[in-house]
């Protein structure tokens, strides 16, 4: 019998966040209707606890890999446990917020623990079987957060969402199934060492559709069809998860995979820089152009959220071509997370206001959330000093360095398109006549939420050369 010694402190911001989520479920389930808040302060407390515990096992520990290699413990997983757990917090003051009082509450922080579980399981999945359960965990939760309000919007997005997700899974699973014979193996270091001698074509197609569920989770090109609709019909605190947390998994796992089990291969017979150069190109402009259109503010950040995973698509074609793009991804997905709560935050401070019009000479009424929001807008743009903008660059930088000048030329020209739709959101609310009775006060926690977004944003990127040096591993 083979001896199995793995030490479960490993994943302890794991084991925190499952176990909270299991003893939130229990004590829902006893807790009267008014005290149901008591598990979202449980909940709250296992993210801070679970974001101190991984700085200090990075301090502490080199990188290693647990339970047979499956699970990977490095700068990687623990910048993405970093920026999961710690968007988790503001999440759920958002849906502390938005659910108060009701009679799911517990289920709704339930549902964010498990959603932010899963993108951190994707995030340091090491092993293709770890990969898929993992889109599955990230997946199921987000599914029914949706479709929680059991309205029309939210059904219609919940389906839509769900659908999509469904097909993309059996594509993924396809691919696990057709690198599995390639590769004799699951694990990512004996894939990179078998693929390279295994044929080109079964290698090819087996990437391709393996890279469907990530692509899916991070909402780009071609899983990117469920964002508007989803974004747009589930309640905004909702919206800002499935724009957030799953992506910020997504990429860790694209990055993982491109610089572990497809760094060996030949590029020549498996071209997979040029294709996902190519995704990238192709996800920027569509989220950039789909945008110019929008007049509802949360189809607007849906397409801006697309335009955003085009970007980062960018470090992660430049894996292992570049120096620069581990750094870049990651500091990039933390500036990307803190910047987009930000504005759904203000978002869900102002429920009534869904359409562009609806902000005219907010201002005049709320001038410290409408600098919020300019703060955000201008920051996802990649406005200095916001870490969005150091996030940008580094990126550009990569790609540059990596061979693909054209690629990053192509990036800065949708960054400069990209400003036409956010300032016809800012225009209206700097420069609009106030509108009296339009809409009502703010929610205290969202706009909070919101003040703090804005200046972490901005804090993260005056400090962003100790950060970036930090994230090189």
């Amino acid at each position: 019998m083979t001896r199995v010694d793995e030490n479960p402190l490993a994943l302890l911001p794991e084991l925190l966040l499952a176990g909270s989520a299991v003893l939130g479920l229990l004590l829902g389930a006893w807790l009267p209707r008014a005290r149901q808040w008591l598990v979202g302060l449980l909940a709250t407390g296992a993210c801070l606890a679970g974001v101190v515990a991984a700085a200090v096992q990075a301090g502490l520990a080199a990188p290693t890999t647990a339970f047979g290699g499956a699970f990977a413990v490095d700068a990687v997983t623990t910048t993405a446990r970093i920026v999961v757990l710690g968007a988790a917090v503001p999440l759920l003051v958002l849906v502390a917020g938005a659910s108060r009082g009701h009679r799911r509450e517990t289920e709704y922080y339930v549902l964010l623990q498990l959603a932010a579980l899963g993108a951190l399981m994707l995030a340091g999945a090491a092993d293709l079987l770890t990969l898929a359960a993992a889109y599955l965990l990230a997946g199921v939760p987000g599914y029914a957060l949706a479709g929680f309000a059991r309205d029309a919007r939210g059904t219609e997005a919940a389906l839509k969402y769900f659908v999509v997700g469904a097909l993309l899974g059996v594509v993924l699973f396809t691919g696990v199934t057709l690198l599995l014979a390639a590769g004799r193996a699951t694990g990512y270091p004996a894939l990179r060492a078998a693929l390279p001698e295994a044929p080109g074509a079964l290698v090819t197609v087996g990437l391709v559709a393996l890279l469907a569920g990530p692509l899916f989770k991070s909402g780009a090109v071609p899983g990117h069809f469920w964002v508007p609709d989803a974004v747009q019909g589930a309640a905004p605190p909702v919206a800002a998860l499935l724009t957030t947390l799953p992506k910020v998994g997504a990429f860790a796992a694209l990055f993982r995979l491109v610089s572990g089990p497809f760094a060996g291969l030949p590029t020549d017979s498996v071209p997979w820089p040029g294709l996902l150069a190519v995704l990238s190109a192709a996800t920027m402009t569509l989220g950039n152009l789909a945008a110019f259109f929008q007049d509802d503010v949360r189809r607007l950040l849906a397409y801006s959220t697309i335009s955003q995973a085009g970007y980062l698509l960018i470090p992660v074609a430049m894996a292992g071509r570049s120096e620069l793009s581990q750094r870049a991804l990651l500091f990039y997905l933390a500036g990307y997370a803190i910047t987009n709560l930000g504005a759904f935050a203000v978002v869900c401070a102002l429920p009534g206001a869904r359409r562009l019009g609806d902000y005219r000479g907010l201002a005049r009424r709320r001038p410290a959330l409408v600098g919020a929001l300019l703060v955000c807008l201008l920051g996802l743009v990649g406005t200095p000093p916001t870490a969005v903008f150091l996030g940008k660059l580094e990126a550009f930088g990569a790609a540059v360095d990596g061979g693909h000048a054209w690629l990053a030329a192509l990036a800065v020209a949708n960054t400069v398109a990209s400003l036409f739709y956010y300032l016809r959101w800012l225009a209206p609310a700097l420069l609009g006549p106030a509108r009296p009775g339009a809409g009502p006060d703010p929610g205290r926690p969202a706009a909070l939420t919101a003040y703090a977004a804005a200046l972490g944003s901005l804090a993260l990127g005056l400090a962003g050369g100790p950060a970036l040096a930090l994230l090189d591993g």
